[in-house]
């Protein structure tokens, strides 16, 4: 077995006690389709990767499409059955579809093969298993090197699929596999620290653990990613190791978020297209459920098209579309597309609406008085103890792209503390307007943001006008004469408001959406709010909220 840089500790779960079955190297027919099944390619570190290939039975060389999974090619899993409110309907996919992966059905009777690969160290797959590092992305440069040299193959590889389908996608094609063609991220994190583990310095405790579950299947040891997950509070070299080098990304790309995935995807796709170096890249971004959205058939289509030009050389439109699609949400499931030409889009003006806790509202002017709120920092989740504030527009506005609240709050009887921000839409008859969120709830807010005080310091070569780069290298006390400021970065966002709607910012000490157990999702049980938490607006402390408005 390889040596591995990483802790390793004893798998999670055994293949067999998931449905996993043991290789049996095979080939099948069904229809007019040929299946390789387990067919085991060795990488340069030694380790191996378990595949199943689907292909077309004539024998033609065709593209091959590569979804590169944790999850198990053995397990069609539907998402509809394991996630019930996903909006994934069955008769989108077939049964050969994998978790989050490309359906052969569709794919291979229209000229590809598709092949999953379960990772080095998963399933049966020889590790020891390692996850989003510079090693699994060198396997995975081996397996799209192997694809583009069979018989099978005309030598074009994609790639394709959902999560972490889409993480390994940014980071392998930044080492430009020579047969790599095209890839179509879909919805997938770039930055593990900032958008998964350690949203704006604090930790996550549902997702980031669950999800090592998941990936956890093993004949052998596994990367120790709780061990290392606690050892590393800070963005080090360890957390570098796991975030995309995006602009050494040169390929083409077709890429597709959501502003529904606040805290998983949202974040991380858009970055992704923003910073990759490919001449050929688009966007598509919507407000609605991320599974559902990559099998609705009229998107299949969209990446057929996409992939038909750049592993089959097919005189199609793809080079004429927009460079950004862009839905602004009105309600939920209900929008508009529009067209630019980048993203950020370039027609936006950043507008500031000052907080003035005096009267709860969100105004065009600073207020000159001094005044302050407080709510308790560990306050009940159910019993809504938060700051509310408000501004009613007067007329049409629309939010797209990231915004920023600065905050100016003190913790009395603390020394550090969490602070979560969230933005609302509450429409002219006074009802707030839900929108999908976590791609399986249905009464999401507009946009979320987090940060841990002690990690307010800004990475100055990385942020931007638009977008506060929390640096996450040391811990920074409160300040000791008076409030400290908070530059919170909030999550992108796309939504139109309508004169008389209400844009609504909520501050508070714990996750702005609370659902029970055993409901995953982004949540932060913080542990070290202790009091009250203060926030402090006008005059000296001026707290206030940067909006990226469309001008129109």
């Amino acid at each position: 077995m390889p040596e591995s840089p990483y802790p390793l500790r004893p798998p999670r779960s055994t293949p067999e006690s998931r449905r996993g079955v043991p290789p049996q190297p095979r080939t099948e027919t069904r229809d007019d389709m040929i299946i390789e099944r387990d067919v085991e390619v060795r990488t340069r570190s030694g380790r191996t990767v378990q595949a199943d290939v689907y292909r077309p039975r004539d024998g033609d060389p065709v593209p091959p499409l590569i979804a590169w999974s944790p999850y198990g090619k053995h397990d069609p899993a539907p998402i509809g059955q394991i996630y019930p409110a996903s909006g994934v309907k069955p008769e989108h996919m077939s049964d050969l579809t994998t978790f989050e992966g490309p359906d052969p059905v569709y794919w291979v009777p229209r000229g590809y093969a598709i092949v999953i690969a379960d990772i080095p160290g998963t399933w049966y797959a020889k590790g020891p298993a390692s996850y989003l590092s510079p090693e699994e992305a060198e396997d995975f440069y081996d397996l799209i090197e192997w694809a583009g040299v069979q018989d099978w193959s005309n030598g074009k590889v994609g790639l394709s699929g959902v999560s972490y389908l889409t993480v390994a996608q940014w980071r392998v094609a930044a080492l430009h596999p020579p047969h790599l063609a095209a890839i179509n991220p879909w919805e997938g994190w770039s930055d593990t620290y900032r958008e998964v583990a350690r949203h704006g310095g604090i930790p996550e405790t549902s997702f980031w653990p669950y999800i090592w579950e998941r990936w956890g299947a093993s004949t052998g040891p596994i990367e120790d990613l709780e061990l290392e997950t606690r050892e590393h509070p800070f963005f080090d070299e360890f957390w570098a190791s796991k975030a995309a080098d995006l602009e050494a990304i040169t390929v083409p790309a077709f890429v597709v978020g959501s502003w529904s995935d606040q805290g998983l995807h949202t974040r991380g796709t858009l970055e992704g297209f923003r910073r990759i170096s490919s001449p050929q890249k688009w966007l598509y971004v919507h407000g609605r459920k991320k599974w559902a959205e990559y099998y609705l058939p009229e998107n299949v289509e969209l990446q057929r098209d996409f992939f038909d030009r750049f592993l089959k050389d097919a005189a199609n439109d793809v080079e004429a579309w927009p460079r950004v699609r862009a839905e602004l949400r009105t309600g939920y499931y209900e929008g508009e597309f529009i067209e630019s030409t980048g993203w950020p889009l370039p027609d936006i003006d950043y507008r500031e609406l000052h907080l003035d806790a005096s009267t709860g509202l969100l105004t065009a002017d600073a207020p000159p008085q001094e005044a302050t709120a407080e709510y308790h920092g560990l306050g009940d989740p159910f019993a809504a103890e938060r700051l509310v504030f408000e501004h009613r527009f007067a007329e049409p506005t629309d939010i797209v792209g990231h915004s920023r609240a600065v905050l100016h709050m003190s913790a009395p009887k603390a020394a550090d503390m969490d602070v979560f921000v969230g933005l609302f839409k509450r429409d002219g008859e006074g009802r707030i307007v839900p929108f999908p969120y976590y791609a399986q709830f249905e009464d999401g807010p507009v946009a979320l943001g987090w940060l841990r005080a002690s990690h307010r310091e800004l990475d100055e070569e990385r942020s931007t006008s638009f977008l506060p780069v929390l640096a996450h290298r040391r811990a920074l006390p409160l300040e000791d004469d008076g409030p400290s400021r908070l530059d919170i970065e909030i999550l992108p966002s796309g939504t139109r408001f309508a004169a008389g709607d209400s844009l609504v910012l909520v501050v508070q000490g714990y996750d702005i959406k609370h659902y029970r157990k055993p409901l995953v999702y982004a949540r932060h049980e913080s542990d070290i709010n202790t009091g009250p938490q203060v926030l402090h607006t006008g005059g000296r402390h001026d707290s206030r909220l940067i909006l990226p408005v469309r001008r129109r």
